[in-house]
Order: structure tokens, then C-alpha cells, then sequence
């Protein structure tokens, strides 16, 4: 058996995340029948995440397996699969791996940016979430840093979810200003919770408004409780920025 790692992104607009669905259209569905349709066989791709409905990736990894090696080069694999995807799903690598090497499972981190805008600008609006208010981004990156010493992650976990733990390893955690106007939280951990980076987000900027003081929120993460924490920030401005192995 040969595995292969695809390294590619894709505009997450118009799917319900990454993870096929019984009924609604996702990225791994229409690259497992992209593959399928060049390579004449059955293909499984795994990914190395499940972003959300409406979550984007500049750099998502998956890998597939095949009893015998490729028919045709890396290089021209991705020419060919780029030719009949979508235009907002774009393959740049496909490589051979050691057997051993899981997409998912070997990874060792991965990053995330969600961008915010204060002004309206309509070049970036299905990007980045506008946000109405003044912030104090000192306050916001003081309570980001006591992100890295904590452990569970559980109240920014979505409820009703089948995690084994709610355990994670935050190494990054930290809000950049690009412009201005502009902004974006750069998070990376070993491993993250169904909608965790849009629940931090939302309530770090409870943080930045005023609403909770940096006590508050670390008694929120000692809670562990979903209903504690912010509200779950729009999907359309968060990204999954690298996947490392």
C-alpha cells in the first residue's frame, strides 16, 4: 500500500464544512469524486481537521491510500484535479508518505487566524467580521496569554459534541493588527474542539468590550461549561492557516 498527503485549500463558502454529509454538499465529498474520477477507482481521502460549515483553509492536508503506485506523476495529478475542482478548492502538492503517516493523527499542530474589521469595507466582508464596537486590544491579548496555560478547553466546546476529552496544548494565542481597522487572532494548538476558535474569539471580545474582566474570564475556562463562555463568532472569517507535521 501507498499513502499520499494532498496539500491544498479551499474557499469554504458554499460547504457544510469538511466532513461528508448525508445531505448537504462538502469539500471532502467533491475531492474524494475528483480523485475517484481521474484515478478510475474508489477513493477515500482523510483530512487532517473537520472545519465548520462556512470555515475556510489555506492550507488543509488529507491523505488517500492505493494498492499500487500513482498512474501518472504528483504534478500532473494536481494539474488534472485542478482542472475539474471547483474554482474554490485549489491543489498545490500531492506527495508519497510513509504508510505510518496519518493526516489527521500525525499532525502536530495546527493554526488558525479570524479576522475582525471596524470600518465597513466591502472588499473584505466574506473574509472578515465587521465588528461595531471599540475594543481594548491590551486587555484582549492579556487574557489570549492566559490561553496557554490552560489545559481544558471544555467551555469552548461545542455542547452535545462525541470528544473524548476536551483537553488541547494552546502554544500561540494572540491578536495582530494589520491595519488600522484590520486585525486577526492567530491561535495554534496540538488540537482543537469542535467551534473552539469562534467561542474564544467571541469571548475574548466580551474581554475587549468591557463586558467581563480578565477574572471572569479565566473563572469561564475553570467552569468548563459552553453556556459560560461568549457567543460562537460568524464562520466565514476563520481560517485554518497550516497544519504541521
Amino acid at each position: 500500500m501507498q499513502r499520499y498527503f494532498i496539500h491544498f485549500s479551499y474557499d469554504g463558502s458554499r460547504y457544510h464544512g469538511w466532513q461528508i454529509q448525508p445531505s448537504a454538499c462538502s469539500v471532502q465529498e467533491v475531492l474524494q469524486k475528483a480523485l475517484s474520477t481521474i484515478l478510475r477507482q474508489s477513493i477515500e481521502v482523510v483530512g487532517a481537521g473537520r472545519t465548520d460549515a462556512g470555515v475556510h483553509a489555506r492550507h488543509m492536508v488529507a491523505h488517500f491510500d492505493m494498492e499500487t503506485a500513482l498512474p501518472l506523476e504528483g504534478e500532473t495529478l494536481a494539474y488534472r484535479l485542478n482542472r475539474i475542482l471547483p474554482a474554490d478548492i485549489a491543489i498545490y502538492k500531492i506527495e508519497p508518505v510513509d504508510a505510518d503517516l496519518h493526516a489527521r493523527f500525525s499532525a502536530r499542530s495546527r493554526t488558525y487566524f479570524y479576522y475582525i474589521h471596524t470600518h465597513k469595507n466591502p472588499f473584505i466582508r466574506q473574509s472578515s467580521c465587521q465588528i461595531g464596537y471599540t475594543l481594548d486590544f491590551g486587555l484582549i491579548n492579556e487574557a489570549a496569554s492566559h490561553l496557554l496555560t490552560t489545559n481544558d478547553f471544555g467551555a469552548f466546546c461545542k455542547s452535545h459534541t462525541d470528544v473524548k476529552t476536551t483537553l488541547c496544548h494552546v502554544t500561540e494565542a494572540r491578536w495582530i493588527q494589520d491595519s488600522p481597522t484590520e486585525w486577526h487572532f492567530v491561535i495554534t494548538a496540538n488540537r482543537f474542539l469542535r467551534n473552539m476558535v469562534r467561542a474564544v474569539v467571541g469571548t475574548l471580545i466580551d474581554v475587549g468590550r468591557g463586558r467581563i474582566t480578565i477574572q471572569e474570564f479565566d473563572n469561564i475556562i475553570a467552569q468548563k461549561k459552553r453556556t459560560a463562555a461568549g457567543e460562537s463568532m460568524p464562520a466565514h472569517a476563520l481560517f485554518l492557516e497550516k497544519v504541521e507535521y
